[in-house]
């Protein structure tokens, strides 16, 4: 193990001795130094993992988040130094973090928190106008060829629980007593300027938009999906600027 790597492993395992050939300027403990340092690196990446799942946090209690967020920590270092973008395998880790097992939505609501964070330093773009995807709309015989650009932040989630209305719960400070929690949920993420937006859809409405967004002409995405509100779809898509372009042999 070269110095750096082991220097590292040191900094993320408090169970790890100081590394070899550390000394100290003004002659203190090279040891002492290095857990004062330790503990602020592994309080910051805690922090920051906090910030991210914030609802993670409330669901278990901070003593069982930052324990886990401990753990969590040791298997995984970050990979970039923007710490908004640390945590991306969160949600698989508490999957099978037994102690949490007693919470079984709680990787969801996480991959839901982390989808959030995805949405909100997605790329800009420009939504259409609601009149020139109106004029589209009107012209039946390009409908088999027009495809939709959406935008960059948009995201779906598939899950077993209500996790939509699980995080909204904490959104208000209400409680979960009177939520189905096992009723599945369909998320659909996005950016609308700067608020990032969560909306529980149903299964067909989850799987148009996803054929949309894989490419799909709009009625093969249609005729690919279950039963479904159109009508309702694109509205909620325009009203929320989430259609940014028309590919279709007919200008918009």
């Amino acid at each position: 193990m070269t110095t750096q790597a082991a220097f590292s492993a040191a900094l993320l395992d408090i169970h790890q001795p100081c590394p070899d050939g550390l000394c100290s300027a003004n002659g203190a403990d090279p040891a002492s130094r290095f857990a004062v340092y330790r503990n602020n690196v592994q309080s910051s990446l805690i922090n920051a993992l906090a910030d991210s799942y914030p609802v993670v946090l409330q669901l278990v209690g901070e003593a069982f988040f930052r324990a886990m967020a401990a753990l969590f920590i040791h298997g995984h270092p970050p990979r970039s130094p923007v710490l908004s973008d640390y945590g991306a395998e969160l949600a698989n880790f508490i999957e099978a973090f037994a102690p949490a097992a007693s919470v079984p939505y709680l990787a969801d609501v996480a991959r839901l928190e982390r989808l959030r964070t995805l949405a909100y330093h997605a790329a800009d773009a420009l939504p259409l106008w609601p009149e020139q995807i109106s004029r589209a709309l009107a012209t039946p015989h390009a409908l088999s060829e027009l495809r939709f650009d959406l935008h960059p932040s948009l995201q779906l989630l598939d899950s077993a629980y209500a996790v939509v209305a699980i995080w909204a719960a904490h959104q208000q400070d209400t409680t979960l007593e009177h939520i189905d929690i096992r009723q599945p949920q369909h998320a659909l993420v996005l950016r609308n300027g700067l608020e990032v937006e969560v909306f529980a859809i149903d299964a067909g409405t989850c799987t148009f938009i996803r054929h949309l967004s894989a490419g799909q002409p709009l009625l093969a995405a249609v005729e690919g999906s279950p039963e479904f509100d159109l009508s309702q779809t694109l509205a909620l898509l325009i009203r929320h600027n989430a259609i940014t372009y028309l590919h279709n042999k007919v200008a918009p």
